[in-house]
């Protein structure tokens, strides 16, 4: 158990329930993966193959995060979230009974840490997304902290713990630790499920129209999309002090594999002591001054091994590194997490993670080159250089914690709806809105009205522009194109209460007496009669 300040979600029993069975199941996982590495090398002595159950466990979360957030925006995630976690269990236990029956190899061995990595790619968006719903929003950030904390103190016990019974009672029963904590995960989950997605009367997305969808909501929000910029820009650059911690532990500091434990004990130990304190300095702070100041901590953590010998010094440089580690990522997730509506936050947090992994698994391959080509410390000095200039995309792209209307739905549909539908797959549809202004007021409205650009086109258009009338130059026409009519229905129910805001401003533009006019067009071919 991760000893933490009874912060205000942990004083929640269903938040604190679902804590510490993560505390259990993070350990098992680090424990396993620790033991599972060891297993190959004793098995085959080849590094590669060692190296692979790595690839094994976090290969699955790269390739399948963005489907599994789809299915957990839009299915049963108790269900998803049981199957995965009983699936990960039954194959912790067969790997276990395997290798006490003498009965595994090196393939048999990754190939099981490949499903229990896909287990936990499947689970871990439904799973993420249904705990933040235990806490009430003002808490949410505490409690993404508390998680990381917990993550951040598995990854730097847990192979400590997998190397003592390893060498005490055998390494296989660490297999058997892990199937225990997915099951204790299991019954906490089954305690306290997720809500189930309030019933809606639109036919449910496809997973691939899904996919879309997500690409869109973050390749059209400027909050989302400023976040995983970050995200991937820190994580791509801070990759390489975890990439060349084994070079820098066994070339510059002539350690041993117990010597390169205690490196990523300090780097976890600092991330735990951050978790401590940095709700607190966040909320006093603010997500920005907090990512400045966690960058230029981790920029002078990679200059230290550049250069010094001592492996002391080395250790005290790591602590404060792995504080400024967790400290900017936890503010990207949280700010990812506060600033998307429920509709398409398990994809948000998918989408997350494949840029967290993916960044660090491009950037470690190419720092790893890098040094082979200039050396470790000049590649150190250079990433600490990069890290700093990353400092110039805060004006570009800005950090903020979504407000409470930028993520409560507005639910307006009833209103909408025709008398006569069209087929939900008819389409594309054209949507015209037309408004009646005082044209001394036209610069004012088009700035006005540009600014439901990025909701229309977040939410599901393909198209959007406005249009003055030539023949009367006090009307103007919004008009933008979705895919369906399907799309369009999908399209007014993830209106939120920030986006009713920019609509009533526009609106405050009409002249009296004046109303708005909507108009639909469903899109027809014409087809040559056979005569």
């Amino acid at each position: 158990m991760i000893p933490m300040p009874m912060s205000p979600p942990l004083r929640r029993p269903a938040f604190r329930s679902i804590w510490i069975a993560s505390n259990v199941y993070f350990l098992g996982n680090a424990m396993q993966a620790m033991a599972a590495a060891w297993t190959v090398l004793a098995m085959t002595g080849s590094s590669f193959l060692a190296a692979l159950v790595q690839t094994a466990l976090f290969l699955p979360r790269f390739l399948l995060s963005l489907p599994a957030g789809v299915l957990a925006d839009l299915t049963d995630r108790r269900r998803l979230i049981q199957a995965s976690l009983r699936i990960n269990a039954a194959a912790a236990l067969l790997l276990f009974a395997l290798l006490m029956a003498g009965a595994a190899n090196a393939g048999t061995v990754l190939l099981l840490i490949f499903v229990i990595g896909c287990c936990g790619a499947m689970m871990t968006p439904a799973w993420s997304s249904s705990t933040n719903e235990l806490v009430p929003r003002e808490e949410l950030p505490q409690a993404i902290t508390a998680m990381s904390v917990a993550f951040n103190a598995a990854r730097a016990i847990g192979p400590t713990l997998a190397g003592v019974l390893y060498s005490t009672v055998g390494g296989v029963w660490n297999h058997a630790i892990a199937a225990f904590s997915a099951l204790w995960m299991s019954h906490a989950s089954r305690k306290h499920p997720p809500r189930p997605h309030p019933p809606s009367r639109l036919p449910p997305e496809r997973l691939w129209a899904g996919m879309v969808s997500a690409l869109r909501f973050a390749k059209h929000s400027r909050l989302v999309r400023s976040q995983l910029v970050r995200t991937v820009t820190y994580s791509t650059i801070g990759s390489a002090l975890w990439a060349l911690l084994p070079v820098i532990g066994q070339r510059r500091l002539g350690m041993d594999a117990t010597g390169y434990g205690l490196l990523i004990g300090c780097l976890g130990a600092g991330a735990v002591g951050a978790g401590l304190f940095i709700g607190r300095l966040r909320q006093r702070l603010g997500p920005e001054r907090i990512v400045i100041g966690a960058t230029l901590v981790f920029a002078a953590a990679m200059l230290v091994p550049a250069f010094v010998t001592s492996a002391g010094l080395v250790f005290l440089a790591l602590v404060p590194g792995g504080a400024a580690w967790m400290s900017a990522m936890s503010t990207f997730d949280t700010a990812t997490q506060t600033s998307v509506p429920p509709w398409v936050r398990g994809r948000t947090l998918a989408m997350q993670t494949v840029c967290t992994l993916g960044a660090i698994a491009v950037g470690s391959a190419l720092w790893g080159a890098l040094s082979d080509l200039v050396g470790l410390s000049s590649t150190l000095l250079l990433a600490s250089g990069f890290m700093i200039a990353s400092l110039r995309l805060a004006r570009i792209f800005p950090l903020r914690l979504g407000a409470t209307q930028d993520v409560t739905p507005a639910a307006r549909l009833n209103a909408l709806l025709l008398e006569k539908e069209p087929r939900p797959d008819s389409g594309p549809v054209a949507v015209e809105i037309s408004y009646r202004i005082d044209p001394a007021r036209t610069d004012a409205f088009l700035a006005a009205v540009s600014a439901l650009r990025e909701p229309r086109r977040r939410d599901g258009a393909s198209f959007w522009r406005v249009y003055r009338d030539l023949g009367d130059s006090s009307r103007f026409v919004e008009r933008f194109i979705v895919d369906s009519w399907s799309a369009y229905l999908h399209q007014q129910m993830r209106s939120t209460l920030a986006d009713e805001a920019l609509e009533a401003a526009v609106l405050d533009f009409l002249r009296e007496g004046e109303r708005v006019h909507t108009a639909y067009y469903l899109a027809q071919a014409w087809q040559p009669s056979s005569a």
